[in-house]
């Protein structure tokens, strides 16, 4: 189906699924259930979603967690791929950027398509954080801090959140509790519009009470308010202004999505979502890492020829409300802009690390079939030691003059 020639193809999101969002530890949804279960049933989900797909056309699956051990190690790529049933031709690896595993793992799988190398690919992530907290059986190398490579905050992300703060003093713990308090009710709004259930595949799960099953978010908070934000303790700092209520807690999930060139999508009959239009990904100060969607996005940006302008939808992960106001401020988009996670985002769902990315990703397809009169919007996130990563998506459905 692919091109002989290694000329440039159209890239399309297709579908993209995810478990429900546990709360991390021995009392969440998913204690007792493994982390390749988790992505092995969102895989399922797509298969069975899109009958019209071959499994024997899938040509690679890439499968992102931040700490590959355990049920999360192991090539999950691979073993997800075999246990998710597909046929043993297809191959399958895994990835690690922190927080942007799956963003990556979906540009990485991106570009081979684009070169022409893949017809069809299955691109997510899984994070099992009540298993395998984040680090868990690392070993940095002292030089990092003995040689000053890095502040010895950029290890914690709570703390370089803080240190964002410090850099801009505009961006008061009220503003960021405001924010989080309207991701929570734009959250609760999506959900009761039956939206944020249209992207999730329900989760058989087995405790000591016996079995259950998962159908929505543990995380969410609804009817959150300012003063109870205000009451919250802050871990980082004594007197600072990270809390459990402005940022992303500790959670399980996992994400996947098919990605096909769109000669391919088009001849299979696949849906297709939203066209990817560019990506970045970019270093910053480990220690500042929520600052990096803005210089990711200015690549990007000058990369593809847009402007911020240009972007008529924003699905930013929301690690720290702080970083994304950061964003915000510094293009001069308002706080609460409309065009900004429109269905909250995981101050209130959750943030298992490497999965985030195609939880954006989907939002952004399923926003784009409900705003036709939008042509572009981005995904973007921070990343841990000092990153940020922006992909710029384009409307099928988009009414206007193209």
């Amino acid at each position: 189906m692919a091109s002989t020639t290694s000329n440039q193809r159209n890239v399309v999101f297709v579908d993209g699924i995810r478990t429900p969002f546990g709360k991390a530890g021995p009392k969440g949804i998913y204690a007792d259930t493994r982390a390749d279960d988790l992505v092995v049933k969102a895989i399922r989900e797509l298969m069975r979603r899109n009958p019209q797909l071959d499994p024997a056309h899938i040509d690679e699956v890439a499968v992102a967690a931040t700490t590959q051990t355990g049920d999360q190690g192991l090539t999950i790529g691979r073993t997800s791929a075999i246990l998710a049933g597909l046929p043993e031709t297809v191959p399958g690896f895994a990835i690690d950027r922190m927080c942007a595993g799956a963003m990556t793992a979906v540009t990485t799988t991106a570009s081979g398509i684009g070169f022409g190398q893949y017809d069809v690919v299955i691109a997510g992530g899984v994070e099992h954080m009540g298993r395998h907290p984040m680090g868990e059986g690392a070993d940095p190398n002292p030089r990092f801090l003995a040689d000053k490579l890095v502040d010895p905050s950029a290890l914690v992300m709570g703390n370089t959140a803080e240190n964002l703060h410090d850099r801009f003093p505009s961006i008061t713990k009220a503003r960021t509790d405001a924010y989080a308090v309207n991701s929570q009710n734009k959250y609760d709004a999506a959900k009761k519009a039956g939206w944020i259930a249209d992207t999730l595949v329900p989760v058989a799960t087995r405790s000591s009470a016996g079995w259950g099953l998962a159908t929505e978010d543990e995380p969410p908070r609804p009817g959150t308010t300012i003063e109870d934000l205000a009451k919250l303790k802050t871990p980082f700092r004594p007197a600072g202004r990270i809390t459990a209520g402005n940022a992303a807690g500790l959670n399980d999930g996992a994400t996947a999505a098919i990605l096909a060139g769109e000669d391919t999508a088009r001849e299979l009959g696949l849906p297709i979502g939203m066209r990817m239009v560019g990506f970045a990904f970019q270093g910053v100060d480990p220690a500042v890492m929520g600052i990096g969607p803005v210089p990711a996005t200015e690549k990007v940006l000058a990369r593809t020829g847009l402007s911020i302008d240009d972007i008529g939808l924003f699905e930013i992960n929301e690690a720290f409300a702080v970083q994304v106001l950061a964003f915000l401020e510094h293009y001069g988009i308002a706080d609460d802009d409309p065009r900004v996670n429109q269905w909250g985002g995981a101050i209130a769902c959750g943030h298992p690390l490497a999965s985030s990315g195609v939880r954006l990703m989907t939002q952004l397809s399923h926003q784009f079939a409900q705003h036709p009169e939008v042509r572009y919007g981005l995904t973007t996130m921070c990343i841990g030691l000092g990153m940020g990563g922006t992909v710029i998506w384009e409307n099928p459905n988009f009414e206007g003059d193209k």
